[in-house]
Protein backbone atom coordinates (compact mmCIF):
# COMPACT_ATOMS: atom_id res chain seq x y z
CA UNK A 1 0.00 0.00 0.00
CA UNK A 2 1.27 3.45 -0.92
CA UNK A 3 1.68 6.17 1.65
CA UNK A 4 -1.29 8.45 1.79
CA UNK A 5 0.31 11.30 3.73
CA UNK A 6 0.27 14.89 2.52
CA UNK A 7 4.11 15.01 2.55
CA UNK A 8 4.25 12.31 -0.11
CA UNK A 9 1.93 14.09 -2.56
CA UNK A 10 2.38 17.80 -1.87
CA UNK A 11 4.23 20.15 -4.18
CA UNK A 12 7.29 21.01 -2.14
CA UNK A 13 8.42 24.06 -4.12
CA UNK A 14 5.18 26.00 -4.42
CA UNK A 15 4.44 29.33 -5.97
CA UNK A 16 4.08 31.84 -3.13
CA UNK A 17 3.83 35.61 -3.00
CA UNK A 18 5.08 38.39 -0.79
CA UNK A 19 2.28 40.68 0.44
CA UNK A 20 3.62 43.51 -1.76
CA UNK A 21 3.64 41.53 -5.01
CA UNK A 22 1.81 43.41 -7.75
CA UNK A 23 -1.43 41.58 -8.62
CA UNK A 24 -0.63 41.40 -12.34
CA UNK A 25 2.77 39.87 -11.59
CA UNK A 26 1.01 37.33 -9.38
CA UNK A 27 -1.46 36.46 -12.14
CA UNK A 28 1.34 35.93 -14.66
CA UNK A 29 3.13 33.64 -12.19
CA UNK A 30 -0.06 31.66 -11.44
CA UNK A 31 -0.77 31.20 -15.14
CA UNK A 32 2.80 30.12 -15.91
CA UNK A 33 2.68 27.58 -13.08
CA UNK A 34 -0.88 26.48 -14.00
CA UNK A 35 -1.96 27.08 -10.40
CA UNK A 36 -5.42 28.14 -9.22
CA UNK A 37 -4.05 30.12 -6.30
CA UNK A 38 -1.08 30.50 -4.00
CA UNK A 39 -0.18 31.33 -0.42
CA UNK A 40 0.97 34.78 0.59
CA UNK A 41 3.91 34.63 2.98
CA UNK A 42 5.95 37.01 5.09
CA UNK A 43 9.74 37.19 5.18
CA UNK A 44 9.95 34.18 7.54
CA UNK A 45 7.73 32.00 5.23
CA UNK A 46 4.77 32.24 7.60
CA UNK A 47 1.50 32.04 5.66
CA UNK A 48 -0.42 35.30 6.09
CA UNK A 49 -2.99 34.83 3.35
CA UNK A 50 -4.04 33.13 0.16
CA UNK A 51 -4.83 34.61 -3.25
CA UNK A 52 -7.01 32.70 -5.68
CA UNK A 53 -7.84 33.06 -9.36
CA UNK A 54 -11.28 34.24 -8.28
CA UNK A 55 -9.74 37.03 -6.17
CA UNK A 56 -7.63 38.06 -9.15
CA UNK A 57 -10.48 38.01 -11.66
CA UNK A 58 -12.66 40.19 -9.45
CA UNK A 59 -9.93 42.75 -8.88
CA UNK A 60 -8.73 42.87 -12.49
CA UNK A 61 -12.31 43.40 -13.72
CA UNK A 62 -12.76 46.32 -11.33
CA UNK A 63 -9.33 47.74 -12.10
CA UNK A 64 -9.90 47.59 -15.84
CA UNK A 65 -13.26 49.33 -15.52
CA UNK A 66 -11.76 52.18 -13.49
CA UNK A 67 -8.33 52.10 -15.22
CA UNK A 68 -6.58 51.80 -11.89
CA UNK A 69 -3.07 50.55 -11.26
CA UNK A 70 -3.00 46.95 -10.03
CA UNK A 71 -2.97 46.63 -6.24
CA UNK A 72 -0.65 44.57 -4.08
CA UNK A 73 -1.66 40.97 -3.42
CA UNK A 74 -2.28 41.84 0.25
CA UNK A 75 -5.29 43.96 -0.68
CA UNK A 76 -7.12 41.09 -2.40
CA UNK A 77 -5.93 38.00 -0.50
CA UNK A 78 -8.03 36.09 1.96
CA UNK A 79 -6.50 36.18 5.44
CA UNK A 80 -8.54 33.16 6.60
CA UNK A 81 -6.38 30.32 5.31
CA UNK A 82 -7.18 26.63 5.63
CA UNK A 83 -4.00 24.55 5.72
CA UNK A 84 -2.65 21.10 6.48
CA UNK A 85 0.50 19.64 7.98
CA UNK A 86 2.77 17.21 6.11
CA UNK A 87 1.81 14.33 8.40
CA UNK A 88 -1.94 14.72 7.80
CA UNK A 89 -3.68 12.05 5.79
CA UNK A 90 -4.64 12.86 2.22
CA UNK A 91 -8.05 11.44 3.14
CA UNK A 92 -8.48 14.38 5.57
CA UNK A 93 -7.64 16.79 2.77
CA UNK A 94 -10.08 15.04 0.41
CA UNK A 95 -12.86 15.25 2.99
CA UNK A 96 -12.15 18.97 3.47
CA UNK A 97 -12.18 19.55 -0.28
CA UNK A 98 -15.62 17.98 -0.54
CA UNK A 99 -17.10 20.50 1.90
CA UNK A 100 -14.92 23.61 1.42
CA UNK A 101 -14.20 25.85 -1.53
CA UNK A 102 -10.38 25.89 -1.84
CA UNK A 103 -8.85 23.84 -4.64
CA UNK A 104 -5.38 24.12 -3.14
CA UNK A 105 -4.15 24.26 0.44
CA UNK A 106 -0.87 25.43 1.95
CA UNK A 107 1.10 22.77 3.80
CA UNK A 108 2.67 24.16 6.96
CA UNK A 109 5.31 22.71 9.25
CA UNK A 110 6.46 24.50 12.40
CA UNK A 111 4.54 27.56 11.27
CA UNK A 112 6.31 27.80 7.90
CA UNK A 113 5.17 27.08 4.35
CA UNK A 114 6.71 23.81 3.12
CA UNK A 115 4.41 23.05 0.20
CA UNK A 116 0.90 23.05 -1.22
CA UNK A 117 -1.52 20.25 -1.98
CA UNK A 118 -4.08 20.57 -4.77
CA UNK A 119 -7.09 18.61 -5.94
CA UNK A 120 -4.88 16.96 -8.57
CA UNK A 121 -2.40 15.87 -5.90
CA UNK A 122 -5.24 14.44 -3.80
CA UNK A 123 -6.67 12.59 -6.80
CA UNK A 124 -3.25 11.08 -7.55
CA UNK A 125 -2.92 9.88 -3.95
CA UNK A 126 -6.40 8.38 -3.88
CA UNK A 127 -5.86 6.71 -7.24
CA UNK A 128 -2.55 5.20 -6.06
CA UNK A 129 -4.30 3.84 -2.98
CA UNK A 130 -7.31 2.63 -4.96
CA UNK A 131 -5.09 0.79 -7.46
CA UNK A 132 -3.41 -1.01 -4.54
CA UNK A 133 -6.83 -2.22 -3.40
CA UNK A 134 -7.63 -3.54 -6.87
CA UNK A 135 -4.29 -5.32 -7.17
CA UNK A 136 -4.82 -7.07 -3.78
CA UNK A 137 -8.30 -8.19 -4.81
CA UNK A 138 -7.01 -10.11 -7.85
Amino acid sequence: MHSILVRDYMQSDPVAFDRNTNLLQAVHKLLAAKMTGAPVIDESRTVIGFVSEQDCIKEILQGAFYCEDPPAVASVMSSQVLSFKPDHSVVEVAQQMITQKPKIYPVISEGKLVGVISRSDVLAALLDNDEDCYLRAK
